[in-house]
């Protein structure tokens, strides 16, 4: 490792960012020294704007992806390097207003019905029935199953926040059925490994590759004509409650959102019903 990769690693962990935001930031910085064929200390600021103009004018970058290059690039500069370019100042991703897909509760459930291995069962029906992120559900561990009071304890969430989130009846059904196939003392969701066996050895977590691929193989299977992934259960599980009446604090509180206009996204993709949270969630789940 490059002593400037290593300094870079440090400040970022100085700062608290997470693994996977680490890697996306080292990632960008890599990707920007290939382009040039060069040490990223000795590329200058107008190097820098040419590259940035390159990424937006010929490579066509979404804003995420964007977004993640500048964070990156600018993070490496302004931390590692001590260099406040004015081109930080300029340089911004172009702004959007995109709207989420949403899948119907019944669509949802077509898509559930399609999942081939009861391991992505599991799996997936838990992150759409308590609004998890992928890497959220694919790393719960046995201990974050409270039944006595309904609810998971969802640990390192996004920024690093912990948070409590409803636990549906039949969900814990399913994820008291799936244990029961493995008994792995820790974790809910054992990687399988290459021999297809030992689960209760396991020492990681199923891999998010694999339970993507699951959900795609299901959607197409479903023959849905819309461009869904794993993350569209956690917006579709948002609206379902949102239709179904429950409060949109409480949405927030449960997804994780720092902020009430994060989740307010959710009043734009569907009508109000009046019905009570809990209820609600146990209504919407109990035939997974």
């Amino acid at each position: 490792m490059s002593e400037l990769r290593q300094k870079m690693i440090e400040c970022l962990q100085l700062r608290g960012l997470s693994e996977r935001t680490q890697e996306a930031y080292v990632r960008a910085v890599r990707q920007l020294s290939e382009h040039y064929h060069k040490s990223p200390d000795l590329i200058t600021e107008e190097e820098l704007r040419q590259y940035f103009l390159h990424l937006k004018n010929f490579k066509h970058y979404s804003r995420n992806t964007m977004t993640i290059a500048i964070c990156g690039v600018r993070f490496f500069y302004q931390q590692a390097l001590n260099r406040e370019w004015a081109i930080f100042g300029i340089v911004r991703p172009a702004p959007e207003k995109k709207l989420p897909v949403i899948l119907s509760v019944a669509e949802v459930r077509q898509i559930l019905s399609r999942l081939r291995l009861p391991r992505y069962q599991a799996c997936l029906s838990t992150i759409y029935s308590c609004g998890l992120r992928l890497q959220e559900g694919t790393n719960l561990r046995v201990a974050d199953i409270d039944s006595g009071r309904m609810m998971i304890h969802v640990r390192h969430g996004k920024g690093a926040k912990d948070r409590y989130v409803p636990l549906p009846q039949r969900t814990l059904e399913l994820l008291r059925d799936y244990w029961k196939t493995h008994r792995h003392p820790g974790l809910l969701f054992p990687a399988e490994g290459r021999n297809h066996g030992k689960l209760a050895q396991a020492i990681e977590p199923m891999s998010k590759r694999s339970v993507q691929q699951a959900f795609r193989a299901a959607l197409k299977d479903s023959r849905l004509n819309k461009r869904a992934s794993v993350h569209t259960l956690r917006h579709s599980w948002a609206t379902h409650l949102l239709e179904a009446g429950v409060n949109l604090r409480l949405i927030q509180e449960w997804l994780g959102h720092s902020s009430p206009a994060t989740t307010s996204v959710y009043t734009h993709l569907t009508v109000k019903a009046e019905q009570l949270g809990a209820d609600a969630i146990n209504q919407l789940m109990s035939d997974l």
